[in-house]
């Protein structure tokens, strides 16, 4: 059972230094900063590589626990080795500020995340609005605005200046 609280409370770390790095992502989106969000994404990806081994290792100790117990680890959750350790509340305590800081903040973490997404899907979308914009300019025809001399002084479909609006 320590061997899972360990694992459970390290996994609770490494979402927090996730959570930090994925907000300090969120003005560098904002700001359309190529260049660090490159370097971010890459830390991020290592930060991940770490959860991904603390996840498997907490799925082996939970199953050496299933064994233990003789239980289906399957359908075994963690919130009934909780309820199992009544006996224990020591341990009991200690597995259950676990789960709940290890739910906390994953749950933060999918938050930022889901705003961090929708900020880029909106980025997105105002580059496909400005490229059409482009090529819609190009081949709109010119204005049939002529001068005295009856040459035709027209112009194409005016410029136009978007930029991404970060209050949304």
């Amino acid at each position: 059972m320590e061997n899972l609280i360990a694992v459970l409370q390290q996994e609770c770390v490494e979402y927090n230094g996730l959570l930090e790095l994925s907000s300090r992502k969120t003005p560098i989106i904002v700001a359309g900063d190529l260049v660090n969000l490159e370097k971010i994404t890459d830390e991020e990806q290592e930060w991940v590589g770490r959860i991904a081994h603390l996840e498997k290792k907490r799925t082996e100790v939970t199953a050496d626990i299933a064994d233990v117990l003789n239980k289906d680890v399957k359908t075994m959750k963690l919130r009934d080795l909780v309820e199992m350790l009544a006996a224990r509340p020591a341990e009991q305590k200690l597995l259950s500020d676990a789960c709940d800081g290890l739910r906390d903040v994953v749950s933060r973490v999918q938050a930022v995340n889901e705003q961090n997404r929708e900020l880029i899907q909106h980025s997105l979308e105002l580059v496909e609005f400005d490229m059409n914009l482009l090529q819609s300019m190009r081949a709109a025809p010119q204005t049939a605005n002529y001068n005295r001399e009856a040459y035709s002084a027209g112009s194409s479909m005016g410029t136009v200046n978007h930029g991404f609006d970060a209050k949304q």
